[in-house]
């Protein structure tokens, strides 16, 4: 049987032709990719749950498909709640596989029954509140194989403990540079109201996730190379709150929000940068 360690490291899909072709061979009694059985069976239970209980519905994910067979992705998202990646990872199934970065922590023994779990749908471990060198190269390797990679940006939930400390972090932008994969920005509508602050019994809203367009790094170069990464990752944030809070991009407080952090707002002030489908 595979470690989660082999896992991590491994391809859960080969999307692009010409890594296929490269990695594909299973000659020397290797498979070419992590074998989907577990990841099938989550699936089959979450989105079951997850449909009887929240109605869960799907907006713009032509957004990620779009990508799929040409580059790989970095699917970030405003984090407000533990489901969070559990309604990405369902919607984007079956033709797209998020593989998320999650706290080394939730693994716990590489080799026991709840890694192999969380590994075989398509997880991988990244240590918190440190710069983790191999969850980043490990990261940019998926991209460049064409996967898709999940990250929350902002590092922990807003709302849960040490929220009142969240900054606004640039890792994602990093990777997707490492990567040469474009950012698409993502939330998760409602899923903060399920289990309410001060609510002992969980509500059922409908919820509906929403993928905004991808956002391509080389077209920040009117930014300061210094400020780059922070500028991208500012202006991603604030596509994603925007997405979450259903309005447009001008409308979000990003001081408000990280007010530790610069605010780009006048250098992209009337400026789009998220490439759409005409």
């Amino acid at each position: 049987m595979l470690s989660s360690q082999d896992m991590w490291d491994m391809p859960f899909s080969l999307p692009l032709a010409d890594v296929a072709a490269r990695e594909g061979d299973a000659s020397e009694g290797r498979p070419r990719t992590v074998t989907h059985w577990a990841a099938h069976i989550c699936y089959a239970i979450i989105a079951f749950v997850f449909k009887i209980a929240f109605r869960y519905s799907t907006v713009g994910l032509g957004n990620l498909r779009r990508l799929h067979g040409v580059s790989g992705a970095v699917v970030a998202c405003a984090h407000f709640s533990y489901l969070d990646p559990a309604f990405l990872w369902i919607t984007a199934r079956p033709k797209q596989w998020i593989r998320f970065m999650a706290r080394d922590t939730i693994f716990g023994n590489a080799h026991g029954l709840a890694g192999q779990v969380v590994s075989r749908a398509a997880g991988f471990p990244v240590k918190r509140d440190a710069a983790d060198r191999v969850a980043i190269k490990r990261a940019a390797a998926m991209l460049k194989r064409g996967e898709i990679v999940g990250i929350f940006p902002e590092g922990t939930r807003r709302g849960g403990k040490g929220s009142a400390r969240i900054s606004l972090h640039n890792g994602a932008a990093f990777i997707a540079r490492m990567g040469k994969a474009p950012l698409v920005p993502a939330a998760v509508r409602n899923v903060d109201l399920i289990s309410p602050k001060g609510s002992k019994l969980p509500h059922f809203p409908k919820v509906t996730v929403v993928y905004g367009a991808p956002v391509h790094l080389e077209d920040f170069d009117f930014i300061p190379k210094d400020e780059r990464l922070d500028a991208v990752s500012w202006y991603v944030m604030r596509e994603c709150h925007a997405l979450k809070a259903d309005v447009d991009r001008e409308s979000v407080d990003m001081h408000a929000l990280f007010p530790a952090s610069k605010d780009y707002s006048a250098e992209f002030a009337g400026r789009d940068m998220a490439r759409r489908v005409a």
